[in-house]
This record gives C-alpha cells, sequence and structure tokens, in this order.
C-alpha cells in the first residue's frame, strides 16, 4: 500500500512558461514554503531560485524524484516538464524520452507513494481529421511528435487511475499567452513574440499565415482552469481526466495584428509561414469544452480585447 503522502506541492518544469505563472500562483494559495519549484535547468538570479524552495531535478531520475518526495513530504506534483511542438519535431527522440518517460517517472511515483498528479495535455492530441470545433471524444491522430506524445500522457493518466486509483487530472491547454515569461518553443509562440515585437521593433515577421486561427488563451485563465480543475471534487471528474478540452479565444493571426495595430501606432505585421504553418494547419480552430464546463464549472473570462490590453499594459510596464 502506498504510504500517506505529505501536504507540499512539487512542479516540474517550474522555470518554464506555464510554470512561471503555475508556481506564483501555488505559492499565493498554500504559503511560499508549501510548493516546491524544480527544473533541470538552474537558471541564476531567477526568484524562484533565489526565493522560496527550489531543488533541481530531471525527471527522467525516479530514483531523485522519490527522494524529493520522501524528504520534502510531497502529496502533489504538477508535472510540467516538457519539449515543446516545434522543438520536439526537431529533436523527436527527446521529445519522446522527456515527455512520456518523464511522465512514467511522476506516475510511478504517485503509485508509490500515493501522490496526486497534474500532467497537462494540449491541443496538439488531435490531427487533421479533427472537427474544426474538436469535442472532447474525437480520434486523436496527431502529426507531430508532440502531439503523440501527450495522446500517450492521456492514456496513461486514465489507465493509472484505473488500476491503480492514482488521481491524475490534465487540461488540453490551447496556445498560451503570457507577458512574465519568454516562450518555449511552441507552435503557438507568435502569439506571445507580436507582442514584444510591436512594443521594441514597431515590425513582426509572423511564422503562420494571417488566416491561421487556432484556440487559444490567456495565461491567467489557463492558470485558474488549472487550480480549478485540481480543487474539484473526485466524483466530478469523468472519463475526460486525462485532457479536457477547455476553451478560451479563437482567433486569427491576422486578427491578433489587427488588433495590436490598433493600440500600438505604426505597428506592422508581415506573414512569412515557415514549417510550424504544417502544425498549426492540423489542429482544430477551436474546442468544444462543454464536458469541463459541466463536470467543474469551467468559464473563460479573457476575450482577444481585454487580452491585448493587458498584454501591452503589463509589457510596456
Amino acid at each position: 500500500m502506498p504510504e500517506t503522502p505529505g501536504d507540499a506541492i512539487l512542479v516540474t518544469g517550474a522555470l518554464g512558461q506555464i510554470g512561471t505563472d503555475l508556481v506564483e500562483a501555488l505559492r499565493a494559495k498554500h504559503g511560499q514554503d508549501a510548493v516546491i519549484a524544480s527544473d533541470v535547468r538552474e537558471v541564476a538570479n531567477h526568484p524562484f531560485v533565489e526565493e522560496g524552495r527550489f531543488t533541481r531535478l530531471s525527471v527522467l531520475d525516479g530514483d531523485a524524484m522519490d527522494l524529493v518526495v520522501e524528504e520534502e513530504g510531497v502529496g502533489t506534483v504538477y508535472h510540467l516538464a516538457a519539449i515543446l511542438s516545434a522543438t520536439g519535431e526537431k529533436n523527436p527522440e527527446l521529445c519522446e524520452r522527456v515527455n512520456v518517460g518523464g511522465t512514467i517517472t511522476v506516475l510511478e511515483t504517485a503509485r508509490r507513494h500515493g501522490l496526486r498528479v497534474y500532467s497537462p495535455s494540449s491541443i496538439a492530441v488531435f490531427g487533421p481529421d479533427a472537427p474544426d470545433r474538436a469535442p472532447q471524444v474525437t480520434p486523436l491522430n496527431p502529426t507531430t511528435t508532440y502531439g503523440k506524445t501527450k495522446v500517450t500522457g492521456e492514456v496513461m493518466a486514465m489507465n493509472y487511475w484505473k488500476q491503480y486509483g492514482v488521481d491524475t487530472r490534465g487540461i488540453r491547454y490551447p496556445g498560451l499567452v503570457s507577458w512574465k515569461s519568454p516562450p518555449g518553443g511552441g507552435t503557438t509562440d507568435y502569439a506571445v513574440e507580436i507582442f514584444h515585437a510591436a512594443l521594441n521593433e514597431g515590425h513582426y515577421d509572423c511564422f503562420v499565415g494571417s488566416e491561421t486561427r487556432l484556440p487559444m488563451m490567456y495565461m491567467d485563465d489557463a492558470i485558474r482552469a488549472t487550480l480549478e480543475l485540481m480543487d474539484a471534487p473526485a466524483d466530478s471528474i469523468g472519463e475526460a481526466r486525462g485532457g479536457y478540452n477547455v476553451s478560451g479565444i479563437s482567433f486569427t493571426a491576422g486578427e491578433l495584428a489587427e488588433t495590436i495595430s490598433e493600440r500600438v501606432d505604426g505597428f506592422t505585421c508581415d506573414f512569412k509561414p515557415d514549417q510550424r504553418q504544417v502544425y498549426a494547419d492540423s489542429w482544430p480552430d477551436s474546442v468544444d469544452d462543454s464536458v469541463a464546463r459541466e463536470e467543474w464549472g469551467w468559464q473563460a473570462e479573457y476575450d482577444l480585447t481585454r487580452m491585448a490590453d493587458e498584454m501591452l499594459d503589463r509589457l510596456s510596464s
């Protein structure tokens, strides 16, 4: 039988785009000392390294993870460590090793120690055969290595729940837009880069076409969705536990550029699609999140206008 878990929270991949916001939100909610940030790298002068609890940890090292869990009294793991889509296609072997191998490490640790796990999925699980508005249940035939690793993660989450009772939950994140940290090698990074370029250079060369429409979400909504899902009663979580669709904002790259140009005098954008266009074209325009709404009350708060205003305001100051 697994031992009684502690109260501490471990966040893997804490120095990444999502981790930067999530650790801050978790510490605000549970207390500075309750949250252990971890990453395979250690960035000098990063607030997570200088303040609060931080440990250097590879998600491929099961013994090290066992040790952290035992010594620090961990009860919940937010498993964010991953190689993202565009980076993953350049090095598919590394992508599979980190994304699948790391998730196995976390789930095995959770099984042994009775931990709760948050392990996110992505809209990259969908393939070209998905409807333009992707439902919760539909064939998952991704074309990218990253997408395939996320499908595997969803399947493993359900298997560990059914076989071992590991309470694993996840969200299929859309493209995420945040001002606090730089993008991490994803296909939707243009939606962050464009704001920096507008303020710093007054121009942006966008790597997807102007008519490319993708599901997106402002980071504040994504973090709130994550916390609300983990706070939801266990009996409200259904068959989508490995990766709930959550909907935020769907817009084209051209609509985003136009919205920014209305707020930044003289801003211009050229559209020069590269290989990432192929990945974007394989994903749906939007997702149906009715299951998340029904089971744990999800509701987005940010639209395109509010997101653009906040991004520009935050980056300017």
